[in-house]
Formats: structure tokens, sequence, C-alpha cells
């Protein structure tokens, strides 16, 4: 009986803790630098918004 990826996998057991800590910062940790880099720039237009003079309207056409 030849064996089948299932059971290649079941075989291969449990993985190391460094392994799990590994594949779960593969998996979470672009997200986790997305939000930083959303969150960051958000104050830096918050910030660009607050100190200009005149306040901006994103549906005025005569606006440059």
């Amino acid at each position: 009986m030849a064996p089948t990826l299932l059971t290649v996998l079941l075989h291969l057991g449990a993985l190391h803790p460094a392994e799990k800590g590994l594949t779960l910062l593969l998996a979470f940790g672009p997200f986790v630098v997305l939000a930083v880099v959303v969150a960051v720039r958000r104050r830096q237009d918050a910030a660009a918004q607050a100190t200009s003079h005149e306040p901006t309207d994103p549906t005025d056409p005569h606006r440059d």
C-alpha cells in the first residue's frame, strides 16, 4: 500500500515549539507590519492636516 500525502503529513507529528513560533510569525507577521504602517501614516496625515492653515474639502472641484 503506497502512503498517501495525508498519512505522510500525519506521520511527521507535531511541530517543535520553535517551528510553531516561526510558522505563526510567517503567517501573521505581514499583517502586523501592515497595521503598524497604516497607523503611522494615518497619524502623519492627521498631523499634516492639523497644521495646514486652510481646511480642505475633498469634494471641492476648485482645489489644487
